[in-house]
């Protein structure tokens, strides 16, 4: 009978305690900036919890990749389809300033981006750093993310003559900036289909870009890419998936998964 009793409390206890304790914080969703990219609105959200940063994304119509023209007019620096905000409560915590949106109708070297495809740059600096931005500075990172390269690439003849530029030096693009992509997928002869890439300015990291064939986003499929540790960066995003929704006929881009600077 003693055992029995002394159990009694405890249970008391544990009823109170559970009683008193909080339900978890709801999630919340934060509309971003929202800009019309190829005859279709893109927009920026970001999900928290408390003062916590869960996602940050964009919604991407499958109208803006319908859209987009099989024949561009070819323009240096390329035209940027859209400049997005991310919403400013996200800014901190993912690192990301804005999203800018292009569209490469004939693809670009090296061989196995000569593809038709769209460069989202989710930018870690403020647009008029990026619009300023014109390669004139050489100087590369002290160390790149695991697999990755920064070559300088010559341009075909065409693109030479137009751009005045017969070498990318760090495959840098005004407005841009220079672009590390994966060694083994340049020096693949089969064409990309979906990458990440990281850019960099003045020696430091400056964005993340899901770089996506249109072939790939037009299947309608849901998919993942791997985002690899970056030397210098500040606070990120580990994860990317996008997740596509067929009743509302978009993608939703998703960062997740934030650390702190590396």
């Amino acid at each position: 009978m003693p055992p029995r009793l002394s159990v009694l409390p405890a249970i008391a206890l544990s009823l109170i305690v559970g009683a008193c304790a909080k339900p978890p914080a709801p999630v919340v969703e934060v509309s971003g900036g929202c800009a019309d990219a190829l005859k279709a609105q893109v927009c920026t959200w970001a999900r928290t919890q408390d003062s916590t940063l869960v996602e940050v994304g964009a919604t991407i119509p499958m109208a803006s990749i319908e859209n987009a023209p099989a024949v561009d007019q070819m323009v240096w620096p390329p035209a940027t389809a859209a400049v997005v905000d991310i919403p400013a409560s996200a800014r901190r915590q993912s690192g990301f300033t804005n999203l800018t949106i292009y569209w490469e109708a004939m693809g670009h070297p090296p061989g196995p981006y000569m593809t038709p495809h769209f460069d989202f740059h989710f930018n870690t600096i403020a647009n008029a750093e990026r619009s300023a931005i014109d390669c004139k500075d050489e100087a590369r990172p002290a160390a790149l993310a695991d697999g990755y390269a920064l070559p300088d690439i010559p341009l075909p003849p065409d693109m030479a003559k137009m751009t005045g530029v017969p070498t990318l030096v760090g495959i840098c693009v005004p407005q841009m900036g220079m672009h590390s992509l994966l060694r083994a997928e340049m020096e693949s002869k089969e064409p990309f289909r979906g990458s990440m890439v990281i850019g960099y300015y003045h020696a430091k990291p400056i964005f993340i870009e899901p770089m996506l064939t249109r072939a790939m986003l037009m299947e309608k499929k849901s998919f993942d890419l791997p985002i690899p540790t970056v030397p210098g960066l500040g606070a990120h995003p580990t994860k990317f998936h996008a997740e596509y929704d067929a009743a509302k006929q978009a993608y939703r881009f998703t960062f997740s998964g934030f650390g702190a600077a590396t």
